[in-house]
């Protein structure tokens, strides 16, 4: 059993920054990659970024250049700096952590991005 715990969600006007985090804790070594996706109203979940144990990432092209994931295996957590937000970003962000037969999410955090 794996527990993935997000924090940092808010509200932030356009051009502004927020900082995610997620807690990870029960069977972490059975996790190599990990990863935040989001899903705005009315539309499917995407996967906004993804970074390996060893540090290997993977960005959406929507959030290139603008997003940074991160993840520090000491503490068993991984974060998602996000600056230059745009409306379009408005959704539920979610910690995602697979194992090679689960996958397990976290609860998610709400992001809005308005004036």
């Amino acid at each position: 059993q794996v527990q993935l715990v997000e924090s940092g969600g808010g509200l932030v006007q356009p051009g502004g920054s927020l900082r995610l985090s997620c807690a990870a804790s029960g069977s972490i070594n059975s996790i190599n990659v990990m990863g935040w996706y989001r899903q705005a109203n009315g539309k499917l979940r995407e996967m906004v970024a993804q970074i390996t144990r060893n540090g290997v990432i993977n960005y959406s092209s929507s959030v290139k250049g603008r997003f940074t994931i991160s993840r520090d295996n000491a503490k068993s957590e991984i974060y998602l700096q996000m600056n230059n937000l745009t409306a379009e970003d408005t959704a539920v962000y979610y910690c995602w952590g697979p194992t090679f037969n689960y996958e397990y999410w976290g609860q998610g955090t709400q992001v809005t991005v308005s004036s």
